[in-house]
């Protein structure tokens, strides 16, 4: 039976981007351990939105838009829902729950998402997207995304547009507090929802911080992010369900 606070005393370490942290943190809170916030990728505007802006014009000629993500949510919405309504006969996908609630709070309900995993994989897998033929579809996404989705709608038929409608940067942050929580043996473990964000991770924390996060207990939702871990030879990598909620029974489960 796992105890009612199995993190009690526990300094777990949040690497979500700053303003997207709130919600794992005050679980593990109510969990009883202590959230160190330190976010690796930093999410900013695109310089120039006339993507957008055209994206917005264009957009009763598209059978589907995809948005990627709650960023892409937010910032691409930003820009279309202030020069127009969305129109009703665009059918909008998505891959996580987050991005669902997201759109939900712009008003946009009828979204076709995944259910258990949460990537693009799963959203290919699922019935609508399997035959599209004449089908055009909108991608809003950041800088340097995936072009897995894409490609493999062009392969089934479809025509595909993307629009980057928000930039990822590393932090230019201070390693200094987690690696006095290293140096003081109080650094019990670390969440990574990105495998951008743990590259970045990595090289912030520099050559002292690497070899204490190679032993680390670090919590990942994703087998790709897991896969990235063990490639920058973390050896503590823990795979746990999808969102907050794997993030969280993993760790629940891990120091019971």
């Amino acid at each position: 039976m796992i105890p009612v606070r199995p993190l009690a005393g526990k300094n777990i370490v949040v690497t979500r981007p700053a303003g997207q942290a709130t919600h794992l943190a005050e679980a593990l809170i109510d969990l009883g351990a202590q959230p160190v916030l330190f976010p690796v990728l930093a999410i900013a505007d695109v310089a120039d939105v006339t993507p957008v802006l055209d994206a917005a014009i264009r957009l009763d000629a598209y059978d589907w838009a995809v948005f990627v993500s709650p960023n892409a949510v937010e910032k691409a919405l930003a820009v279309v829902l202030s020069h127009r309504t969305w129109p009703a006969a665009v059918r909008v996908a998505t891959v996580g729950h987050s991005s669902e609630a997201a759109l939900a709070g712009h008003g946009i309900r009828d979204v076709v998402a995944p259910e258990e995993r949460f990537d693009s994989e799963a959203l290919l897998e699922l019935p609508p997207f399997a035959d599209m033929t004449g089908q055009r579809v909108i991608i809003f996404r950041g800088d340097g995304g995936r072009d897995l989705f894409g490609d493999t709608l062009k392969a089934r038929g479809a025509a595909v547009d993307y629009v980057v409608c928000y930039r990822r940067a590393k932090p230019a942050l201070d390693p200094a507090p987690l690696l006095k929580l290293w140096g003081d043996g109080h650094l019990d473990a670390l969440t990574v929802t990105s495998s951008e964000g743990l590259r970045n991770l990595y090289e912030m924390v520099g050559k002292l911080g690497q070899s204490w996060l190679k032993k680390t207990p670090t919590f990942v939702p994703h087998a790709r992010i897991a896969e990235q871990a063990r490639a920058l030879g973390l050896t503590r990598v823990i795979l746990t369900g999808p969102a907050d909620a794997g993030l969280l029974a993993g760790l629940a489960e891990y120091f019971s």
